[in-house]
């Protein structure tokens, strides 16, 4: 690829052409232009998505280990209710400031900072960020533990019913808590990263969490056990490793690119770190992203709330079955949002429309191309999936069925969940967040009317429809909203692309409702690997024939995932 500093300096000079040798056409040149060739720019976001892809799904792979062997060792009870009641609070906050509403801030300012004010003045930037942050991070925690059985009782007030369990999320909550600290380091670092465009690393890194957890319920579990010690609470250390080990493998990869946040925590430092314009800039944008977060969070806070008062088991039939969800979530939704985010937000910074509008196409047209195909995928084919992944060991026959119903209600709005996360960045790349707040706003009374219908007659899978439905719906607000503010225009041939898309979901959803029929999936307890044998038929057959039809259909997929 051209230098995106080689292309800086030839802007400024029309008399030097810069030869791209990634150009289509061999041997041209071309005099100084606002960015690399249209060729090398889209085949420089599908080769960083697939990087962040490959690496996303080693993590969901991962992850999905690792929900196994939970389920298989502890199953669906009131004591894994209260671990994931704990485990979702310091993730409540991470999502909420970490990965957020900072982060939504903080990788623009940083983009536009590189753009325009150059490296030196970036590093301090991200120097004075890095202080500020951690900073407010050590209070943060202190409160948090202190504070920890008030906040079990506001996120699950339910678990009362139990004493041992309460008891025990508290405890965890204690524990774990911290963990918001090494993650919102973690998104530091990430958003430094990916604004270098080094994306391989933060994409990494959430593997190490899964194996640190896989480790604490192989080896630790047994052994509290044995001292008479409740065996989730290993859970909660492998939770505390995995922070320190994500936090770990990024100090290398910041200190090659010599953007290693140095701290100062003296008075001082940390005067001079809150007072930087940069910080001021950062903590203005984060104050409307923070309400569109905390919309998004308070949902979740509610959903968890209601569930603690259903049957023992109903927060952890959500949770199982929201860690199926982020698998498409994250290796289609979270990999072309981070993508996207630092090259919106640079061409934006650079006043390059064209190239603003076409990210943001291609980004929408390839949700389309694997979103929806997944999205069948979860409806008409959920309970093998749960069964091939859950059904082991203290995981009964009911709680395939239970967190099934989950999964069809989050899989109603899979194509939702993952285009929020390409079209709200177009917004965050123009540093308006007031928009999504708004819409998420909207979203949440639309989400809180929904339950109020659907949990009466579902129970726990009502609050998954909820939420896949009010998916659907913020996606197509934030879309509109785009349209409406004239950012972006659909480039020609959507019409066509939508009905070959939905042609090769017609075939694809034909063959997964034979093979849901076809085996008894939950009966093939006892021969796992028979069952996994026939899943990886029927997985095989599924890429068959949806790609197949969509070629049949006239479809260039190849052209396309250049583009």
């Amino acid at each position: 690829f051209v230098s995106v500093d080689d292309v800086s300096k030839a802007r400024h000079s029309s008399k030097n052409p810069v030869v791209d040798p990634d150009c289509p056409v061999a041997g041209r040149t071309r005099r100084a232009v606002p960015g690399p060739c249209r060729y090398t720019r889209r085949v420089s976001l599908i080769k960083s998505a697939s990087v962040v892809s490959v690496l996303t799904l080693a993590s969901r792979i991962t992850g999905l280990a690792r929900e196994l062997l939970i389920a298989s060792t502890f199953g669906a009870s009131a004591m894994t209710d209260a671990f994931n009641v704990a485990f979702r609070i310091p993730n409540l906050f991470r999502r909420l400031f970490a990965e957020g509403a900072f982060s939504q801030a903080f990788v623009p300012v940083l983009a536009t900072s590189r753009e325009q004010a150059g490296e030196d003045a970036t590093r301090l930037l991200i120097d004075r960020v890095a202080t500020a942050l951690f900073s407010a991070l050590l209070l943060a925690c202190v409160a948090g533990v202190l504070g920890a059985p008030w906040l079990v009782w506001a996120l699950a007030s339910g678990l009362g019913q139990s004493a041992d369990a309460e008891l025990a999320a508290v405890a965890m909550t204690r524990y774990m808590f911290p963990y918001i600290a090494f993650m919102s380091l973690v998104s530091l670092s990430s958003g430094i990263l990916n604004t270098w465009r080094r994306f391989a690393v933060p994409a990494a890194t959430p593997v190490l969490l899964n194996l640190a957890m896989i480790g604490a319920a192989w080896w630790g579990a047994p052994r509290l056990g044995a001292w008479g010690l409740p065996p989730i609470y290993a859970l909660a250390a492998g939770v505390m490793l995995g922070g320190v080990l994500q936090l770990a493998v990024q100090v290398p990869a910041l200190s090659r690119l010599g953007v290693l946040p140095r701290l100062r925590l003296s008075w001082t430092g940390c005067r001079e770190a809150w007072r930087d314009a940069g910080t001021r800039r950062i903590l203005s944008l984060m104050a409307p992203a923070l309400l569109g977060v905390s919309v998004a969070q308070i949902s979740l806070l509610i959903n968890t709330q209601i569930a603690s008062h259903l049957p023992a088991g109903s927060v952890s039939w959500l949770s199982y079955a929201d860690r199926l969800m982020e698998f498409p979530t994250a290796l289609l939704g979270v990999a072309l949002g981070v993508v996207l985010m630092p090259q919106l937000a640079s061409a934006r910074a650079a006043g390059d429309d064209a190239r603003y509008g076409a990210l943001l196409d291609t980004g929408l047209r390839l949700v389309l191309l694997l979103a929806l195909p997944c999205a069948v995928a979860l409806w008409l084919f959920a309970q093998p999936l749960v069964a091939v992944l859950y059904h082991y060991g203290a995981f009964q026959l009911r709680d395939v069925q239970q967190t099934t119903l989950a999964l069809m209600g989050y899989g109603v709005g899979l194509v939702g969940l993952v285009a929020i996360k390409v079209l709200a960045p177009g917004f965050y790349a123009n540093q308006d967040t007031r928009t999504p707040v708004r819409i998420a706003l909207g979203v949440l009374v639309l989400t809180q009317l929904l339950n109020l219908v659907l949990v009466p007659w579902l129970a726990h899978a009502g609050l998954a429809w909820s939420i896949g439905l009010a998916a659907l719906v913020n996606a197509g607000w934030l879309w509109r909203g785009l349209l409406k503010q004239g950012r972006y225009r659909p480039a020609p041939g959507w019409g066509r692309f939508v009905s070959q898309v939905l042609a090769g979901c017609v075939v694809l959803g034909l063959w997964l409702h034979w093979s849901a029929s076809a085996w008894h999936w939950t009966d093939l307890q006892a021969q796992p690997w028979s069952r996994v044998g026939w899943m990886a038929v029927v997985l095989a057959g599924s890429a068959l024939f949806y790609f197949g039809s969509l070629r049949l259909a006239g479809l260039p997929l190849r052209r396309l995932l250049r583009q």
